[in-house]
């Protein structure tokens, strides 16, 4: 008795498995085949390079000049009684580096022009040894006028602090450090007062000095590799060299020469920066799903 049951239920598993195992080939037949290997990542190139120009212009001002005469003393009474220096107009280029979404930096050149440099001196006047003195009393003044034009080449390496980006708009600070090329052309003495008649030029001038710059502004994404810049920047050219003035109608002018200290500049620029660095995707598989095996309907 025992052994017919046991042979019946092995009857019933052998036909169970029969009709089973056609059941789960064609279900894993059914099954979608496996998705594609993932894409590589994109290929950067460029990096956080980036190119930049500016234009603007700058109110510049100087401290002081500093007159010598070779192997003579000022004379007596001698002072700068004015000075005056145009605004200055420039234009620039350069190439730098977006090292995050907080710094860049970058080395630049500018050109500098349009400032006409102007001031005037005045000394008490002799003759025979005795001071002239005016209806007043007073000394009478020799006065020279000199007027020139500077223009300058300056090359700075920069850095800028990002203060994150709001609605496509960042702030930053920014500062720099660098040379100044400066050019004194044109440069003349005109006389007046006691000095009237007195005439004097210089060659032109070339001197260099040490430059620094204070930054703040605004930058607006345009494009992804596009943005505009709206800056402030206090310059500091450092100090301007003449020619010695070489006089007509006075022997005795000693050929005197000029340094104007610490030329500043108040300017507003306009700037753009171009980012090289792109993405470059890398080609996308087309992904097409093999057939599914045919399924008859009894």
């Amino acid at each position: 008795m025992r052994r017919s049951k046991l042979s019946a239920l092995v009857r019933s598993a052998t036909l169970l498995a029969s009709v089973g195992a056609p059941c789960l080939a064609v279900a894993a037949d059914l099954l979608p085949p496996l998705p594609p290997e993932p894409l590589p990542p994109p290929i950067e190139i460029g990096g956080g390079w980036y190119l930049r120009g500016d234009v603007g212009v700058g109110a510049a001002s100087y401290e002081r000049v500093i007159t010598t005469i070779p192997g003579q003393v000022l004379p007596p009474g001698y002072a700068i009684d004015s000075n005056s220096i145009g605004d200055q107009f420039f234009a620039g280029g350069g190439v730098g580096y977006q090292f995050g979404p907080y710094f860049h930096a970058d080395i630049t050149g500018e050109y500098r022009g349009g400032s006409r440099i102007g001031f005037s001196d005045s000394f008490n006047t002799y003759s025979n040894g005795q001071l002239l003195v005016d209806s007043q009393g007073k000394p009478y003044k020799g006065i020279d006028i000199y007027n020139g034009h500077l223009s300058s080449v300056v090359v700075m390496a920069n850095g800028y602090i990002d203060l994150g980006t709001y609605f496509g708009v960042t702030p930053y600070l920014g500062g720099g450090a660098g040379s100044a090329f400066h050019q004194m052309s044109g440069f003349n003495d005109v006389g007046a007062g006691g000095a009237s008649g007195g005439y004097g030029v210089a060659r032109d001038k070339n001197s260099t000095s040490f430059a620094w710059a204070a930054m703040a502004g605004l930058g607006y994404s345009v494009t992804p590799n596009l943005k505009l810049e709206l800056g402030y920047r206090y310059m500091d050219l450092g100090s301007v060299k003449t020619g010695s003035v070489q006089c007509f109608n006075d022997p005795g002018c000693g050929g005197a020469y000029y340094k104007v200290k610490d030329v500043t500049s108040h300017d507003v620029r306009i700037g753009m920066r171009w980012l090289l660095g792109g993405v470059v995707a890398a080609p996308v598989a087309e992904y097409i799903p093999e057939p599914g095996p045919l399924v008859r309907k009894y």
